[in-house]
């Protein structure tokens, strides 16, 4: 059985009653994840659900052309599988591991008969439903009006949030890949954030130097998700 009080980093198992977190947890497996470790991948159908407990899991689409782009960004806050969750078999993005770290996994069976029986999951569950339609939505709007230079503050600042610390690895690439453009671009953006001493940048590593620094010069999308999150499940993202 597992030991529910070790779990309590995941703030949706956290929020839950404990005799509910207890029904969730005793059926789960705790999953170590390296750096771009697979989660689900897309039009296949989802085996499990997964609570992150340490790291962060990018749900991302890849065009035709190749261009992939970030829509939702998913650590100890949440849980990864909604799909599941809403009745369905398969995802048409992906999922996997931006930032190694911990979960705890489920079966989709178990996963299901736990929803089944537990009201207070369910209703926790279909409220953070709406906080991550809310960050996809938001996020898709960012993309479109706002400067690389704001929406890298704003990535940087929710990835911020789901870390324990405040440096974790990033390289131009991957960042690149998140927010869907060239290096060349992040490149620019990080230099920019660096040189206003928001952040420090190098050799792939990041580290947040000033954490108001950074708020201001993130676009209201990151206010706005985090709002979203602590409205509907009274966590911060």
């Amino acid at each position: 059985m597992a030991d529910t009080q070790a779990f309590l980093s995941n703030r949706l198992i956290r929020a839950l009653p404990p005799g509910e977190a207890e029904k969730l947890t005793s059926r789960c497996e705790v999953l170590e994840m390296a750096v771009r470790h697979t989660v689900f991948e897309p039009d296949q159908p989802g085996k499990y659900v997964y609570f992150p407990l340490s790291g962060v899991i990018s749900i991302h689409t890849r065009m035709r052309e190749g261009m992939a782009v970030e829509i939702a960004t998913i650590g100890r806050e949440g849980m990864v599988g909604l799909e599941i969750f809403l009745g369905g078999q398969q995802a048409h993005a992906s999922g996997f591991a931006q930032l190694a770290g911990r979960a705890l996994r489920l079966g989709s069976e178990d996963f299901r008969q736990v929803v089944r029986d537990s009201t207070p999951i369910t209703s926790l569950l279909l409220r953070y439903t709406q906080a991550v339609l809310a960050q996809v939505s938001q996020s898709a709007a960012c993309n479109r009006v706002h400067s690389i230079e704001e929406r890298c503050a704003r990535w940087l600042l929710m990835t911020h949030d789901r870390m324990d610390g405040d440096q974790f690895d990033l390289t131009q690439e991957f960042l690149g890949e998140m927010l869907g453009v060239r290096r060349p671009s992040v490149s620019t953006a990080a230099s920019i954030l660096q040189r206003a001493g928001f952040i420090r940048y190098s050799r792939g590593r990041v580290e947040v130097m000033d954490r108001v620094g950074l708020e201001r010069a993130a676009c209201e999308c990151y206010a706005v998700i985090a709002g979203e999150y602590e409205r509907l499940i009274g966590l911060s993202s």
